[in-house]
């Protein structure tokens, strides 16, 4: 499948926007771990729902927005989205289990409310007034991957524009020693039907398990963030050069992500 990027954003320790990031994974500056994320920038929501918002899909949308921004796109209401995460809301996991383990137990209806994969995603809807296609999914540490094979599909048949957003943040104890993410990662991809060469990647599956380059001078503790999984394909963007990068998938295959 062959489709454009119309912009890129991610939110990381060391990536605190884009345009940083950019220069990061092509070379260009050093990576900074100091270097954070201001606020997420605020969606319109309304009051009630602002105050719902939990980390996840606060983070979650503003690297969308951000997205889109750098897309140059003012209306997203008639933006198909994708949004993956390893396990979505581990803070809210683990205080519903908390609360599941008192006696009696007592189960707070927001975060029930929030806990639900697809929560993101509906407060995407309700920010940016969308009706277009939602889709949100998990596979573990392919989860990047498979998202940006959902996106690209989505965008090959449906020849409408898609915005992916993968997004993982730390997990508290003990949930924490189950899948040990130490670094956030929020990364969104404005994704396109081909019209420009120089915007364009090809995605494919491969039938064997490839190892993913991963980017010079990155921490290795980012590695077990599902969603930087991103990053060989980021720095490959970045780049601006031809090029191939495999991403980790499920079973014994890989997606191979390439630019002419």
């Amino acid at each position: 499948m062959k489709v454009d990027i119309l912009g890129c954003a991610v939110r990381a320790p060391g990536f605190p926007d884009w345009s940083t990031a950019r220069r990061v994974l092509a070379g260009g500056a050093p990576y900074d771990r100091d270097a954070v994320p201001q606020s997420a920038p605020s969606v319109p929501l309304p009051p009630n729902e602002q105050r719902r918002l939990p980390a996840t899909a606060r983070d979650a949308l503003g690297v969308g927005a951000e997205a889109l921004a750098d897309a140059r796109i003012d209306d997203a209401r008639d933006i198909a989205t994708v949004f993956a995460s390893c396990g979505s809301d581990g803070e809210i996991t683990h205080q519903i289990c908390e609360a599941l383990a008192r006696t009696p137990p007592q189960m707070s209806p927001t975060r029930f409310h929030n806990s639900v994969h697809n929560a993101p995603g509906g407060y995407w809807s309700i920010a940016f007034r969308s009706h277009a296609p939602s889709t949100s999914l998990c596979a573990f540490e392919a989860s990047f991957a498979s998202a940006l094979l959902e996106a690209a599909a989505q965008v090959a048949t449906e020849q409408r524009r898609v915005l992916l957003v993968t997004y993982d943040l730390p997990y508290p104890a003990p949930l924490s020693s189950l899948w040990n993410v130490t670094m956030p990662f929020c990364v969104a991809i404005v994704l396109a039907p081909h019209t420009s060469p120089h915007r364009a990647i090809s995605v494919e599956i491969a039938g064997e398990r490839l190892e993913a380059k991963w980017p010079e001078g990155i921490p290795s503790e980012l590695r077990t963030n599902p969603a930087a999984a991103s990053l060989p394909l980021l720095a490959l963007i970045a780049s601006g050069r031809p090029g191939r990068v495999a991403l980790p998938y499920t079973g014994d295959n890989a997606v191979l992500v390439s630019r002419e």
